[in-house]
């Protein structure tokens, strides 16, 4: 049996207690090539800052990481926060991962700061536009369709010879999906975090799809939270280092992530109580065939083309198991 549809990994770049950011890092190039071993179509890694327990606070440099440690899977950005950046920055360093990598880059791109406020101030780059300015200067960076006017039009993008990987539009409400399909790029929800309904999402980005040389089809994924184990019980005790951890950040505390043991003896707020069983439904926890269940019925329910897997445990072995059983339990082959 192979799987009906492609799985990918959306890569935190997780930093449990006693990990070194050393460690962790040699831990996203083991992932992305035990990803690739497994059959995982894609490898994207997200943009956050002011996190400990986080440390893919610069995508790009990860994704030319990973790509050189691997030979098959597709890597990018899930997604490069573009209002924290230069359109033209991201034009070069993406065009620049292109050229090292062809045909196996993505470049996602999200409207949130991925940060608090004071980590968003002190990386903009001093305006105050929207993202839709910002994203149509990084298109017209790319396409050269700057009016000749324009004092931008003199900017000679470099490198040459080499164009943007596949664009996506990422998208947590809703408000990117008309737009991701009008421009003809890829778009993907993310329901690992958000209670929004993916679904009337990815219809309206269908509806607005207009083909493009990229994308000559619509093409959607919808990202999920994931831990799997042997056994539902084994899968319950492993993630309960996510939820103390997305209950101390939403509680405005910052540190990295505990062990299950840990996260087992510690003393609840009622707010914490009711900030993680706010969350819990999104997340997807259990055996082999317990995930497998709810995968599918997460795909069915947006109509999603592709599932995206991130998955948070303060045990890299662990996390890379529950891998490995998704993949087992859904029939992917190299």
């Amino acid at each position: 049996m192979t799987s009906p549809f492609p799985l990918s990994i959306l890569d935190l770049a997780p930093i449990p207690e006693g990990v070194s950011t050393q460690e962790a890092f040699a831990e996203t190039v083991r992932l992305a090539q035990t990803g690739e071993a497994l059959g995982y179509t894609r490898l994207w890694f997200a943009e956050h800052h002011g996190m400990p327990s986080i440390g893919s606070a610069s995508p790009e440099v990860l994704i030319a990481s990973a790509a050189a440690a691997t030979r098959t899977i597709r890597v990018g950005s899930g997604g490069v926060m573009l209002l924290n950046h230069a359109p033209l920055r991201i034009v070069e360093a993406f065009r620049t991962l292109e050229a090292l990598n062809p045909g196996r880059i993505d470049l996602g791109l999200g409207r949130a700061p991925g940060g608090d406020g004071y980590a968003m101030r002190a990386l903009r780059t001093g305006g105050s536009e929207e993202f839709s300015h910002y994203l149509a200067e990084l298109l017209a960076f790319e396409d050269g369709t700057f009016p000749s006017d324009h004092p931008l039009s003199r900017v000679a993008v470099a490198p040459g010879g080499v164009r943007l990987p596949p664009l996506w539009l990422l998208g947590s409400s809703g408000a990117s999906a008309a737009a991701a399909g009008e421009l003809g790029v890829g778009y993907a929800f993310a329901a690992h975090f958000s209670p929004a309904p993916g679904g009337p999402a990815i219809a309206a980005y269908r509806d607005a799809f207009v083909a493009s040389p990229a994308f000559p089809e619509p093409r959607t994924v919808v990202c999920v939270s994931v831990i799997c184990a042997e056994s539902d019980e084994e899968a319950e005790f492993l993630s309960r280092s996510q939820a103390l951890s997305w209950a101390l950040f939403h509680s405005g505390q910052q540190r990295k992530l505990v062990s299950p043991e840990e996260a087992t003896a510690h003393d609840y707020s009622e707010r914490e109580k009711a900030i993680i069983e706010n969350q819990r439904p999104l997340w997807i926890i259990g055996s082999p065939a317990t995930v497998k269940a709810r995968i599918e019925e997460k795909r069915a329910e947006t109509g999603a083309d592709e599932v995206m897997i991130t998955t948070q445990m303060h045990a890299y072995d662990k996390r890379r198991e529950s891998y490995r059983l998704i993949a087992e339990a859904f029939g992917l082959e190299p």
